[in-house]
């Protein structure tokens, strides 16, 4: 890692420029701010087709991404040719943090496997930088096993606490009747570990995983299975697919939920940290001193 990868000026500016430019350039894609109304259009409209249901309104409409963009919040595209394929957009946080609030990005189904949401969160960073911001947080629903893997793994950020029905009801294409819990992330933009996320080289997993000891796991007819230890590290599985379980199984995704709560959400409360996401699917976390 250089000089210019590890301070906190215009050379992490420049590399962090580079590094959004490589992201865009691997997946296919062109990324810019968007600041017109029809660009805000078609935004509402991709946010359409990924998140409602056939009739209902999007999650965002254009006269708030004109607004957010006007207060020079981060609005930004992913364009494949002349479409837009992905985008993403966000607001500061409260006077005096040095950190943007990312609240929705959204990919187009077709672009799926070639890394345009990577693509888009770096360019993200790239611009929190120039803006002079040190931090980006935002929620993702922790019961979907890609979603924890592309957030911890991926982009190296860093859970911050775990939220019971953050949204309230939504009953949205991906969210069906399920409460809306989510675990807030922050992004520490100049830490080395998210250096290196963004450049494409995610951290090794944390060898301490091989000790944790399961405490919920995915039952042989695919329901919670929780395993009450006093083991200071823990395992905390997810089920491979929750959004399609969501769809055939309602009652068994709730019981998820719900499992998932009285763990992850339980020792986050008390203080845990999550200290790996595998690839199998499971968090490992460390209770420290409550276990």
């Amino acid at each position: 890692m250089t000089m210019a990868e590890t301070d906190t000026g215009t050379g992490a500016i420049a590399a962090a420029a580079a590094s959004a430019s490589a992201a865009a350039s691997a997946a296919g894609v062109s990324i810019r701010l968007l600041d017109d109304v029809e660009d805000f259009t078609r935004v509402s409209e991709l946010f359409q087709s990924i998140w409602t249901k056939q009739g209902e309104a999007s999650p965002v409409n254009v006269e708030t991404l004109r607004a957010l963009s006007k207060a020079g919040s981060y609005v930004g595209g992913a364009f494949d040719g002349h479409e837009l394929v992905g985008a993403c957009f966000g607001f500061f946080a409260s006077p005096g943090r040095r950190a943007l609030h990312s609240h929705i990005a959204g990919v187009s189904g077709r672009m799926r496997g070639r890394s345009v949401g990577f693509a888009l969160k770096v360019h993200q960073r790239a611009w929190a930088l120039s803006e002079g911001l040190e931090e980006i947080s935002w929620t993702f629903d922790p019961l979907i096993s890609r979603n924890a893997h592309f957030n911890l793994v991926k982009l190296a950020a860093e859970p911050t606490s775990y939220h019971r029905n953050f949204y309230g009801h939504m009953a949205d294409a991906l969210n069906g009747a399920d409460d809306t819990d989510r675990m807030l992330v922050t992004w520490y933009l100049h830490d080395p570990r998210v250096v290196a996320a963004a450049g494409g080289a995610p951290g090794a997993p944390d060898p301490s995983a091989a000790d944790a000891v399961p405490l919920l796991s995915v039952g042989d007819d695919l329901a919670p299975l929780l395993t009450p230890t006093d083991a200071r590290l823990v395992r905390v599985a997810l089920p491979r697919d929750i959004e399609a379980l969501r769809l055939r199984d309602p009652d068994r995704a709730t019981r998820w939920r719900l499992a998932l709560r009285a763990t992850l959400g339980d020792l986050l409360d008390a203080r845990g940290r999550v200290l790996s996401f595998d690839r199998s699917g499971a968090y490992t976390i460390d209770r420290g001193e409550q276990g």
